[in-house]
């Protein structure tokens, strides 16, 4: 029924409106006075004043609160709606088909089209019509039901994220019914090949009705790289006036929850039908980002997932030792860096930091050993898909990693030692590289006639060598090997990847062989002919509404159709992984045409200029309930009851704004103390020593670190403040330059977290000096507690070849020139790190040219730091010797100490002085 513009589902119900006189005569009805008797009593209070009055009747404004309540509840529970459709509007009353386009482009305005639906197939049912539904992007042969039974299955219908092609539509005609049918086709706009004679056929058969929604459709076209930044197209199916929609990145936080990580505004301008905008995201951001979408679009069309043509490679550089002294052409990392600079993103830290960030490369150069838990996270990273690329050098060829077993994260195992050819102390000449063969990864690219190997680590003979074997010298010793472990792969370079073991670093093939190797990114899309005879695996696919699902147990797709196939059942939108790079399918590409849909002026269409039904029974019963609530504060105040509820209301505030408080305190707040801790070891130098649970040790530790200041702070330009004793388990450990470390037989052997901290110290430039204490017994050549505890505790860290410290290294003269290194005791051997294998003394020169760095650790048992031990007046705490010959050892152990502090604080400079004649020479002076 249709009353005053307003139509109703179910007009009985205003019959109630006549029950609201009655309900106010009800409540206006006044009972018979009572009968009026004076008590003598009564007459003491006459004249007396009640401050507090309640009246005798309900209020006229409040019965008409009531009543407009009750009115609006009968109303609203009738069914108003608002435009409704009119009884002329019905198609007809035979058989109707429904078709819908339900693809891609219908998503965003999905829940609308099933509202309009429901009430065609309401109208259907009281017209008492039978229905039949068919989707063109899955058609499947219609059935005429009952309006009733189609409608208790539209649950079931989504759209799909591809759009019918020719061949569906084709289809579609065939399956039509015989029988003549009116058909009501809910179109997504799009104008495409082949709806033309489906419509002929359609209205062939009866009245064709046709629903457009009246929102614009929007679309994303891919990202696309250019210059390090990215550039976003968006499109509008329709114009229209100045219009702003939100692009959005979507991805996980380094948390791994799903987050928006990326949010811009874009504006279109008055009738322009396309836009573009520029972004500039760092590295870190943009490889978080899984999906690019347009905000509120809702639809497949507006996300672009990015694949690796978009997505520029992260690869983390970690080096044994980090180079102190900027030498550029002798640093580890130099030509990595040149090689994936132009075509990668190059990340430098720890291990620690990186592997939460899922690079997809890790490069270790010449990285010999790696803590439990550092092994076992990397390990669990390549397994998920992850590319471990590793470089030989000393430090490996030392080692005794992947000597008798396997290494996990070695492709082979490895003889002891190395191989050196071509020098002066070595038979036979540099060797060339072997073609390549089939199978390898770098088959087909020119080998430069230069490339020539000096060093390299051997490989085992092994069983499964030759499969692993992907480049060879022309001697036939293995160059590179790899391994595949799980979903990802470990590859080794047998050599360094710098120039000092071989020149290839220096070559072109270089940089072609990592591209090989998926280290760099593959920015060009592949061509058919590059695609036959590969399956791509779906990893995440698109529904219709642009939401990304796990794959789940979706076949692979051949390459050529995975190129050139339209996206179809067989071929859902989505991210597809192949062997070295993965390809992305977005529904709308650079070549979608989006065109809208122009029907016959024979066909009626609504949506787009017709006012939609708007049911008004919510907003007229919500009406309703904030009339009963006004009613109820009014009663309250007549009955002089409304500053209790107030009362009782604040009270419930006030507990709830408590509780709030509770739990704010409850949340974790930051610790001055470590803050404080943190800003003191950072102002100054600062010498730490590690505590080892022994009260005694670690105060004599503390006091000998305090006179070793006290010298640096009275004798060189260095002035330290107050050491500090460092927990290996919770403090950070980068704050300080070095770190002594006296070792007692019973201490606590440290985690994982803390050797993988002691790792990262020891690579990024920091020192350890281990005390064993035990020359007065070791140096007679018994071993002793102290010596095999300092085995097990060296055991997981990353230590290089050791040497005694030779008569010209670069300590013996950093700021003193010694000979001998006494503390407590005198006369144990002193360990450092080894000076290369090929390092000569030249004639005419004092020192061999070590280029030595920074030893990472210094080993010896003398018990320094009872010989630097000082109270707070600066007197010695242990006695040495006896007389004269005492004090000079002492004055000796503070001497080398002080050449340990300025070792570590300058490096080889002093190496380096040795050098100035010939540069003066050069330069004429």
């Amino acid at each position: 029924m249709t009353l005053f513009g307003l139509g109703f589902s179910a007009p009985w119900l205003l019959m109630g409106l006549i029950a609201l006189p009655i309900l106010w005569i009800i409540l206006r009805a006044i009972p018979p006075a009572p009968v009026r008797r004076i008590f003598p009593a009564v007459v003491l209070l006459l004249g007396l004043k009640n401050d507090e009055q309640v009246t005798d009747r309900t209020p006229w404004w409040l019965l008409l609160l009531r009543m407009l309540a009750v009115a609006a509840v009968i109303i609203g529970l009738s069914g108003p709606i608002l435009n409704p459709r009119d009884e002329g509007d019905a198609a007809g009353t035979g058989p109707l088909l429904v078709v819908m386009d339900a693809s891609w482009a219908s998503a965003a305005d999905w829940r609308l089209r099933m509202n309009t639906l429901d009430g065609l197939l309401a109208e259907a049912g009281r017209d008492d019509r039978r229905v039949a539904l068919i989707r063109l992007t899955d058609p499947q042969e219609p059935q005429f039901l009952s309006a009733e039974a189609l409608r208790s299955r539209l649950t079931g219908i989504e759209p799909e994220p591809w759009e019918p092609g020719p061949d569906a539509l084709d289809r579609a005609i065939d399956l039509l019914p015989d029988e003549n049918f009116d058909t009501y086709w809910m179109s997504d706009g799009l104008n495409r090949d082949g709806r033309a004679p489906l419509l002929e056929a359609a209205q062939d058969r009866g009245q064709v009705t046709v629903f457009e929604a009246p929102r614009n459709l929007l679309a994303l076209e891919p990202m696309v790289l250019a210059d390090g930044n990215l550039t976003a197209t968006l499109r509008r199916l329709r114009p229209g006036p100045e219009a702003e929609v939100t692009l959005e990145g979507h991805g996980r936080d380094p948390a791994g929850n799903p987050a928006v990580l990326m949010r811009t505004p874009v504006t279109f301008e008055a009738q322009a039908l396309t836009t573009q905008i520029e972004l500039s995201l760092p590295s870190e951001l943009r490889a978080r980002i899984e999906r690019f979408e347009i905000g509120g679009a809702d639809s497949a069309g507006a996300v672009t997932l990015p694949d690796d043509s978009l997505r520029r490679r992260e690869v983390a550089l970690i080096a044994a030792r980090e180079d102190r002294e900027g030498l550029q052409l002798l640093d580890p990392l130099h030509y990595l860096r040149k090689a994936l600079a132009p075509t990668a993103d190059i990340l430098e830290t720890d291990l620690k930091t990186v592997i939460p960030a899922n690079p997809d490369v890790i490069a270790l150069v010449d990285v010999a050993q790696l803590t439990g838990q550092e092994g076992a996270d990397v390990l669990d990273w390549v397994n998920a898909g992850g590319t471990l690329l590793r470089f030989a050098g000393p430090r490996l060829a030392a080692s005794d990693i992947s000597r008798d077993t396997e290494d996990p994260l070695m492709p082979v195992r490895l003889r002891a030692g190395g191989r050196t050819v071509g020098g002066a102390m070595s038979w036979g000449e540099p060797k060339s590289l072997a073609p390549f063969t089939e199978g390898s990864p770098f088959m087909g690219l020119t080998i430069p006639d230069d490339v020539a190997v000096n060093s390299q680590v051997m490989a085992q003979p092994d069983p499964t060598l030759a499969d692993r074997v992907i480049a060879q010298l022309a001697d036939g010793t293995p160059l590179v090997t790899r391994k595949q472990v799980g979903q990802g792969q470990v590859i080794l370079f047998h050599v360094t990847a710098n120039a000092e073991w071989s020149s290839l670093p220096l070559s072109g093939l270089f940089v072609q062989m990592l591209e090989r190797l998926a280290v760099s990114s593959a920015t060009a899309q592949p061509d058919i002919e590059d695609m036959e005879g590969t399956i791509w695996k779906p990893v995440r696919v698109l529904d219709a509404f642009g939401v990304p699902q796990d794959a789940g147990v979706l076949p692979g797709v051949e390459g050529p159709a995975l190129v050139s196939a339209p996206l179809g059942p067989d071929l859902r939108p989505g991210l597809y992984q192949g062997e070295d790079r993965s390809i992305a399918r977005n529904v709308v590409t650079a070549e979608t045409e989006l065109i809208p849909m122009t029907w016959p002026d024979t066909v009626p269409v609504e949506g787009l200029n017709r006012s939609q039904e708007q049911p008004l029974a919510g907003w007229l019963l919500a009406a309703a309930l904030l009339l009963l609530a006004t009613d109820v504060i009014a009663t309250l105040s007549l009955s002089g009851r409304l500053r209790g509820a107030v009362a009782a209301g604040l009270a419930l505030m006030l507990l709830s704004a408590t509780q709030q408080g509770a739990r704010a305190q409850d949340e974790p707040q930051a610790d001055p103390a470590a803050d404080a801790r943190a800003l003191a070891a950072t102002s100054e130098v600062v010498l730490a020593h590690v505590l080892t649970g022994d009260a005694r040790l670690d105060e004599t530790a503390q006091a000998g670190l305090r006179g070793l200041s006290d010298t640096l702070f009275f004798r060189t330009s260095v002035e330290p403040a107050e050491p500090i004793g460092v927990d290996l388990e919770t403090d950070e450990l980068a704050f300080y330059p070095m770190l002594y470390w006296p070792i007692t037989p019973d201490q606590p052997t440290p985690s994982s977290e803390a050797y993988a901290k002691l790792n990262t110290y020891l690579r990024s430039g920091g020192l350890i000096l281990f005390d064993t204490r035990d020359a007065d017994v070791a140096g007679f050549g018994s071993g002793t507690p102290e010596g095999r505890k300092l085995q097990e505790l060296a055991a997981p860290l990353d230590i290089p070849p050791l040497e005694p410290v030779p008569q010209d290294h670069v300590l013996t003269r950093t700021f003193y020139l010694l000979n001998d290194f006494p503390g407590r005791w005198q006369g144990r051997d002193v360990w450092v790190e080894a000076a290369p294998p090929d390092a000569e003394l030249i004639d005419g020169m004092p020192f061999r040219d070590l280029n030595d760095n920074v030893t990472p650790v210094v080993i010896g048992g003398n018990d320094w730091a009872a010989a630097w031990a000082m109270d707070e007046a600066g007197n010695p705490l242990v006695p040495l010797g006896r007389g004269f010959t005492g004090e000079r050892q002492r004055e000796i152990a503070y001497r080398f100490g002080v050449n340990l502090v300025m070792h570590v604080l300058t490096g080889n400079y002093k190496s380096d002085q040795v050098h100035v004649p010939a540069l003066l020479d050069r330069l004429g002076q």
